[in-house]
């Protein structure tokens, strides 16, 4: 990791480790203000690997008492998201270039979002000039399941100066 948003991250997993997952979350939210809307919690942030969960309050509820589709899409959103960002270079812009979200059964509880990204992609976003790909990202609820199955291809260009 080595640009500014790394480099914040890695004073801040110098702090006390209880004190992390809430630092972590307002250096987030300070930057994305729409992910502070469902309270999404980053647990974690390692160069390979984001952790978020998201709790089932009523602000994220639908209809049937679960957590809300686009509440999920964010979590998910910011934690491939984060994982892309904290490995791109402060020259390049990151953009989601699509994404997909099967809902395979109802969500049950809260849920847990753990992005990742292999060595091989790191070295692909700090060579290349442009580009996108798909980031890894697994949800589990409380059940311990993956009730949805998410694809995020995330592009990325030069910042236009």
């Amino acid at each position: 990791m080595s640009n500014k948003l790394s480099k914040m991250v890695k004073k801040i997993n110098r702090a006390p480790k209880k004190m992390r997952p809430w630092l972590l979350t307002k250096l987030f939210c300070s930057q994305v203000k729409y992910a502070n809307t469902t309270g999404i919690r980053i647990l974690s942030i390692e160069a390979n690997r984001v952790e978020i969960e998201l709790a089932n309050k009523k602000k994220v509820q639908n209809h049937i008492g679960g957590i809300h589709a686009v509440a999920a899409a964010l979590m998910v959103e910011s934690a491939t998201g984060i994982v892309f960002g904290v490995n791109l270079q402060d020259s390049k812009l990151p953009l989601l270039k699509s994404m997909k979200i099967d809902f395979n059964r109802r969500m049950q509880g809260a849920l847990k979002a753990v992005a990742m990204i292999s060595d091989e992609q790191i070295k692909q976003l700090q060579s290349n000039e442009k580009g996108d790909m798909l980031i890894k990202v697994v949800v589990t609820d409380e059940s311990n399941e993956s009730p949805i199955e998410c694809f995020m291809d995330w592009a990325w260009i030069s910042k236009k100066r």
